[in-house]
């Protein structure tokens, strides 16, 4: 991999990162506004949560050259895959944005563990 690859990588997981935290935010505060469904939007925020400090920690990893960072890689993507499907079942702006960038990280990670996107 080269140092461009990592960068891009280490970036697509700080903007998915900061885009997960704006999400749970903004279904914790839809679910105590308006009552909508909580059990599907404890679930988004529950994986956005997830999704963020796995994020955090591979953009870490891969920005000190870490020996565990394809695998934390692996894991994210994983992780970034299932917060853009459970994301992408709302209809509300937010949701949509963090399922794009979820899923856009979670390419970027795969490449960066060495597995098919």
């Amino acid at each position: 991999m080269t140092h461009e690859q990592h960068q891009t990588c280490i970036e697509a997981c700080v903007r998915c990162a900061q885009e997960c935290e704006h999400c749970s935010e903004a279904c914790l505060h839809e679910a105590c506004l308006h009552e909508a469904d909580v059990q599907a939007l404890a679930e988004c925020i529950r994986l956005d949560r997830d999704c963020a400090a796995i994020c955090w920690l591979a953009a870490s990893l891969m920005s000190r050259g870490s020996q565990f960072m394809s695998e934390v890689c692996r894991v994210c993507a994983e992780a970034c895959d299932a917060c853009a499907a459970e994301c992408g079942k709302h209809d509300d702006d937010q949701c949509q944005r963090c399922a794009g960038e979820c899923r856009r990280c979670a390419d970027d990670c795969r490449r960066m563990a060495g597995q098919a996107v």
